[in-house]
């Protein structure tokens, strides 16, 4: 399938991407993922706004890494810097400066180690992989094409971000656990 038979496909909240031209489509999320995703765009829609940072927006919504080889993606929630908000249309048509991604036990799309050898090539900056089975967050920064930096935050300790500098979120505090 291309880019544009893609994009022809009915619009739908079922979450769905192509990978290099073949169709993924899922089932919907669990209600515990969805809070997770739900309390993250709160919280950094409301931090991104307040600092002026640009734009927060959770999936369902097509990201474009590379329309050549038909590659769109969607991350649980995507964070776009406000000096290359010119990215973000009817999607997102380029890497996001962050990309979140919520594990399942059963990843409904792909495999998470496919995706961010994706993220790091396409130039995305920073991904967090938010594991509710280990009670963690890890972040990695991605240069140059591969992962850069990684490191896990537990449940009570203070995540770090790089591409949202001054943020000072306990994951616990957003993602329900305690």
């Amino acid at each position: 399938m291309t880019t544009l038979e893609y994009f022809a496909t009915p619009e739908t909240v079922r979450p769905s991407e192509l990978a290099y031209g073949v169709l993924r489509v899922a089932d919907a999320p669990v209600v515990r993922h969805q809070r997770v995703v739900r309390n993250l765009t709160i919280l950094l829609t409301a931090f991104t706004n307040e600092q002026g940072l640009g734009e927060v927006l959770p999936a369902p919504i097509d990201v474009v890494l590379d329309r050549e080889k038909a590659l769109v993606v969607q991350p649980d929630v995507v964070f776009v810097a406000a000096e290359r908000s010119g990215i973000v249309g009817d999607r997102i048509e380029g890497p996001p400066d962050l990309a979140i991604e919520v594990l399942s036990p059963h990843p409904r799309i792909g495999v998470v180690e496919e995706k961010l050898t994706w993220y790091a090539r396409y130039g995305v900056r920073e991904c967090w992989l938010v594991d509710l089975d280990r009670r963690q967050v890890a972040v990695l920064r991605f240069a140059d094409g591969r992962t850069a930096a990684r490191q896990a935050f537990g449940a009570e300790e203070r995540l770090r971000s790089d591409v949202l500098p001054g943020l000072s979120m306990r994951p616990a505090e957003v993602l329900g656990w305690w």
